[in-house]
C-alpha cells in the first residue's frame, strides 16, 4: 500500500542548522547504528527503514504497514533522542515534518533531484541518498517496498538533471572565483601565492588540485594549516609574518583571511611584485576585503571581489529556479510511472503463491483424486487429459491475475487524477 511510505524529516526549511543534531542518531557508528536502527525499526512496527543525515537535512524514510499513530513524531523524538529536553522538544516538535503515502515519494524524488536542497541544482544530494540506501540494504533494514521506491527515485533525479538545466551555472562563490581566475587565462603553471588556510581558501585548494595548479605557496597565522594546506599541491607552506618577505613574485594572488581590516595594502603589494609590471589577476574572498582600495586603484590587476560574484551568484541561482517547473513536470510523470510500476509489483508478490497452489491441485487430482480414472484410460486419453488440465492450469494462474491488475490499473488512474490536482493545487 503506497499509504504505508513515510518520512519523517527535519531539514534547513523549518529549523536553523544547529537544530538539525537532535534529530539524528547520537554517537552511533557503523553496527552500532545498523543495529539503533534495527531497534528502532521493531519498537515502531517498521518493516523496512532508511537513514539519511546531511548538513541540512535528516531524514528517515520508512515503510509501516499499520496506520501511523497521531504521536508518532512526538515517541519517534523521544525513542531517537532519549536525552532531549522538555524545552527543546517543544521546540522541535512542530518543525519535523510527516510524510505519508504519495507525499512521501514525492518528497523523496524532490530531495533527490535537488528541488528541496538548500542549492537548488546541486548534485552531492543524490550521491548522498543512494549511499544511505546502498548502506541501510547492505545492513538489511530496507526490502522491495524501498528498492522500488528507491529505483524510480534515482531514475527520476537523472532524468531531471539530463533533460533541465537546473544543474547549470555555478552558484558557489569558490567556484565561481576558480572558473573568473580561468576566464582570465591564468595557466596551469602559474604562481599562486595564497594567503590564508581557511575553510574558503581550502575550497579552492580543492578545485586548484583538481585543474592541475601545482606551483603554490600558502600563507597563513597558522603555520601548521598552511602546511596542511600547501601539502596538497606538494608547496610550500610558511607564517603570515614572512609574507613582506616572499620574493618569488606572483601570477595570482588569492587572499582570504579572517582579517576585520585589508592586510594587502599598497606598501605590502609593492613588495610582493618584486619588480614585475605585468598585470596579476587579484581574488579576494574575505569579507570585509582584506586587499585595500589603494591597491586596486594603484596596480594594472585583474580584481575580483566577493560582492561580484555573489551578485553573479545570485543571477545563477534565479537561473536554476526558472528550471524548478520543468523539473516537477518531469517528477510528476516519473511519479505516475512510480505508482504503476509499484502497484504492478505488489500485485506479483501477493499472487506469487498462486502458481504453485494451482500446481498442487493439479497434482493431487491426478496422483490421488482421480488416480484410479486415469489408469483405466488407454495412453492417448490420458495424453490429451494432462495436455487439458496444463491449459486450465495456466488459464487459471493468469485469470486471477489480469483481473487484480485491473482493478489496480482504475485505482492508478484515480492517483493520478488526484496527483494532478494536488499538484495544480
Amino acid at each position: 500500500m503506497l499509504d504505508a511510505f513515510h518520512i519523517l524529516t527535519l531539514t534547513h526549511k523549518q529549523a536553523k542548522l544547529s537544530l538539525l543534531e537532535h534529530f539524528v542518531l547520537q554517537g552511533v557508528e557503523g553496527d552500532d547504528k545498523r543495529d539503533f536502527l534495527a531497534n528502532l525499526a521493531q519498537q515502531f512496527g517498521i518493516k523496512e527503514i532508511m537513514y539519511l543525515a546531511t548538513c541540512n537535512r535528516v531524514v528517515y524514510f520508512f515503510y509501516k504497514d499499520d496506520p501511523a499513530e497521531i504521536s508518532l513524531v512526538s515517541d519517534f523524538m523521544d525513542a531517537v533522542n532519549p536525552q532531549l529536553s522538555f524545552d527543546l522538544k517543544e521546540e522541535l516538535l512542530p518543525l519535523v515534518q510527516h510524510h505519508r503515502g504519495l507525499d512521501a515519494i514525492r518528497h523523496l524524488f524532490e530531495v533527490s533531484a535537488s528541488i528541496d536542497s538548500m542549492v537548488v541544482g546541486e548534485r552531492e544530494i543524490l550521491r548522498q541518498v543512494r549511499e544511505a540506501y546502498e548502506q541501510c540494504r547492505q545492513w538489511e533494514l530496507t526490502g522491495d517496498n524501498i528498492r522500488v521506491a528507491m529505483r524510480h527515485v534515482v531514475q527520476a533525479s537523472k532524468e531531471v538533471y539530463a533533460q533541465t538545466r537546473i544543474g547549470e551555472k555555478p552558484v558557489s562563490v569558490v567556484s565561481l572565483a576558480v572558473q573568473e581566475m580561468l576566464a582570465a587565462d591564468v595557466s596551469r603553471n602559474a604562481r599562486i601565492l595564497m594567503i590564508g588556510a581557511g575553510q574558503t581558501n581550502t575550497l579552492v585548494g580543492k578545485f586548484l588540485v583538481k585543474l592541475g595548479f601545482s606551483k603554490v605557496t600558502v600563507y597563513n597565522r597558522t603555520l601548521g594549516r598552511a602546511l596542511e594546506l600547501a601539502d596538497k599541491f606538494e608547496g610550500e607552506g610558511l607564517p603570515l609574518s614572512m609574507l613582506p618577505r616572499h620574493n618569488e613574485g606572483f601570477d595570482c594572488l588569492i587572499v582570504c583571511t579572517g582579517a576585520t581590516q585589508a592586510i594587502v595594502d599598497a606598501d605590502l603589494y609593492q613588495k610582493l611584485l618584486v619588480g614585475e609590471t605585468d598585470q596579476k589577476v587579484v581574488i579576494d574572498l574575505a569579507i570585509p576585503n582584506n586587499v585595500s582600495k589603494e591597491v586596486v586603484e594603484k596596480f594594472p590587476i585583474n580584481y575580483i571581489e566577493i560582492e561580484g560574484l555573489r551578485h553573479l551568484a545570485g543571477k545563477n541561482i534565479d537561473f536554476r529556479l526558472k528550471e524548478v517547473d520543468k523539473a516537477r513536470a518531469l517528477l510528476k510523470s516519473s511519479l505516475q510511472q512510480f505508482i504503476k510500476s509499484y502497484e504492478g509489483r505488489r500485485i506479483e508478490r501477493a499472487m506469487r503463491h498462486v502458481p504453485a497452489e494451482i500446481k498442487a491441485i493439479k497434482a493431487h487430482a491426478m496422483n490421488s483424486v482421480f488416480k484410479k480414472d486415469l489408469e483405466s484410460l488407454d495412453d492417448d486419453a490420458r495424453d490429451l487429459l494432462e495436455r487439458m488440465m496444463s491449459y486450465m492450469e495456466k488459464q487459471c494462474i493468469s485469470v486471477p491475475m489480469r483481473a487484480a491488475k485491473g482493478v489496480e490499473t482504475k485505482k492508478n488512474v484515480v492517483t493520478a487524477k488526484a496527483l494532478n490536482h494536488q499538484s495544480q493545487s
